[in-house]
């Protein structure tokens, strides 16, 4: 009888061991689970005001191309930012040509004074080092985009200028480069200083998202209530670069 009570304790004592360790070993893997942080493997960014300087001034464009008056009412039911290109597509061939004669013009003057984002070429050297994938999408024409590859010998594959259609914030773009690279857009961020443009146009790709803030204008109330808000926000690419090792598992 006494050693039956005894084998008895034991099975029940090894029993609760192990639905313990059980428990325990469970509950670690959900933790485990928990923690993991997404892969990333490719960073898209946006040229101007991202990669280089900001020195367009957007606001005398859009007052050149739209008048005063019709800035205004536009600005006004755009609370994001003004879309330009897609503003001016129904106009007339004439209006429409003058309005894109008045874009190049600004963006000319952007070319000549063209300077690199500080912190760009040490966030690309980094990518390197990880073999994380650099692409590039711009409103801006090809000629700038080939001006910042010569001038800073910093080069983005692929690098997509205004001639590819449809431009952003239509996500095509982004999901061209995903399929080029053979890679998920949940594999991927986009970062860029427009969130009318670069987060809108991520948000669309289903790719993770990384608004360029490095004035803090779009802490703003009018930005607060926006359709798409990015998921990350940085005042400096120095400060993406430690974004991305937090919140990210780097691979190739």
């Amino acid at each position: 009888m006494q050693l039956l009570l005894s084998k008895a304790f034991l099975f029940l004592h090894t029993t609760r061991t192990f639905s313990s360790f059980s428990t325990m070993a469970i509950s670690t893997s959900t933790s485990i689970s928990l923690s993991s942080k997404p892969h990333l493997k490719g960073v898209v960014f946006d040229m101007d005001g991202t990669l280089t300087v900001p020195v367009i001034d957007f606001q005398a464009m859009y007052k050149a191309v739209l008048g005063h008056d019709e800035y205004l009412a536009v600005k006004s039911k755009n609370p994001s930012g003004i879309d330009i290109l897609h503003h001016i597509e129904n106009w007339s061939p004439d209006k429409q040509r003058r309005a894109y004669e008045i874009i190049a013009d600004f963006e000319k003057q952007g070319q000549d004074r063209l300077q690199i984002m500080p912190g760009a070429a040490e966030l690309c050297s980094f990518l390197d080092s990880q073999n994380i994938r650099r692409g590039l999408i711009t409103r801006n024409v090809k000629d700038a985009v080939d001006l910042f590859h010569i001038r800073f010998g910093v080069k983005f594959s692929p690098a997509l200028s205004r001639e590819f259609r449809p431009y952003k914030p239509d996500p095509a773009p982004l999901l061209h480069i995903c399929s080029t690279w053979g890679v998920q857009s949940n594999e991927v961020i986009m970062i860029g200083d427009s969130l009318k443009d670069d987060v809108a146009c991520g948000k669309r790709a289903g790719a993770f998202t990384c608004l360029l803030d490095e004035t803090g204008r779009y802490d703003a109330p009018e930005y607060a209530n926006v359709e798409h808000q990015p998921d990350y926000k940085a005042s400096s690419l120095v400060e993406v670069q430690s974004l991305l090792e937090r919140h990210f598992e780097l691979t190739s």
